[in-house]
């Protein structure tokens, strides 16, 4: 039988034991989710290989297609988990301190899918590297993203390297400027669409601020999701309290989310401006505003943490898959 007890030393895996699956509902559906997002996945890959950019609804005349958003969830992803990450090594928060390794394994994991995403999209990602470098556009907010992002995917590697030696004093420095870093590189990336003028809605400075707090909320919600697979919605009192406090930081963060996207929506109908207040109420009216962002992304994880006073963790799992 193979053995990596190199790998994972004092421990004997074997290819049965790696690969068993236990049958409990919750692995069921998570494995099933899986193997439809891997489905997904392939049939993306396929369309873009017969059909190019067009498969996403892109030209070159007409960027920003469907890649921008899902790169946009990829760095929101990576940012939140190094956010969340910080309150434990960084900021000293007793019951966030033993996460740091697994959220910032996973905030190295989504910065990279982002850039394969953004890569896609850009459709020459050698040659912007390379005139990035010997001609950048100091002036561009895109180009100060992409700047800061390679910078913040340094800062976190080394920042997990040191995590996994127990070096605390080299992971909290890395630790903090990768925070820093972050933070910068996605109140930028929010800058870049708070500069467009040609979108109403997005232009303004509502824009910063409001992805790095979505970014804490999307790492909030893939904590759930990673530690509710990692213990198989069997929790030990450790984790337990460590859960009902995130969940307690969640339902603040959506509280403020949902606060934001009332004045939001308030001031695009009332600002006397046509096209924002027509955007605003055509985004209101749709079904993936109303089912997909209102009701299970902020409204039911709310109120399970609301009537449950934080502790449904079960519950608050699945809700954070929405």
């Amino acid at each position: 039988m193979l053995s990596i007890s190199k790998i994972l030393p004092h421990k004997e895996i074997t290819l049965k034991a790696l690969f068993s699956f236990e049958k409990t509902p919750f692995n069921i559906f998570m494995a099933g989710l899986t193997i439809l997002l891997l489905a997904l996945f392939g049939i993306g890959v396929i369309n873009y290989f017969m059909h190019g950019h067009h498969a996403y609804g892109v030209t070159r005349e007409h960027p920003w297609g469907l890649l921008i958003a899902m790169y946009i969830f990829f760095v929101v992803s990576s940012t939140g988990l190094c956010i969340i990450s910080a309150l434990g090594h960084v900021f000293k928060f007793k019951s966030f301190e033993f996460i740091g390794k697994r959220a910032i394994f996973g905030a190295i994991i989504t910065i990279l899918s982002g850039f394969a995403v953004i890569g896609l999209e850009i459709g020459h990602p050698v040659r912007m590297m390379i005139y990035n470098t010997i001609s950048p556009g100091l002036t561009s907010a895109i180009w100060g993203m992409g700047v800061l992002y390679s910078i913040y995917l340094g800062l976190i590697v080394m920042e997990f390297i040191f995590l996994s030696r127990d070096d605390h004093k080299w992971s909290t420095m890395f630790g903090l400027g990768g925070l820093l870093i972050g933070i910068a590189a996605h109140s930028n990336l929010g800058a870049v669409f708070g500069f467009l003028v040609g979108r109403p809605l997005a232009n303004g400075v509502f824009y910063p601020v409001y992805f790095i707090l979505s970014a804490m909320i999307t790492g909030c919600y893939l904590l759930f999701l990673m530690y509710g697979y990692k213990y198989k919605m069997q929790f030990d009192e450790q984790m337990e309290k460590f859960l009902v406090h995130l969940a307690r930081l969640l339902g603040l963060l959506i509280a403020i989310l949902m606060f934001f996207e009332f004045w939001r929506f308030m001031t695009a109908i009332y600002g006397g401006v046509p096209e924002r207040a027509d955007t605003a109420l055509h985004i209101l009216t749709s079904p993936g505003f109303l089912i997909g962002e209102l009701l299970l992304g902020m409204l039911i994880p709310f109120l399970i943490i609301l009537f449950s006073k934080a502790k449904a963790i079960k519950k608050i799992i699945y809700a954070s898959i929405g």
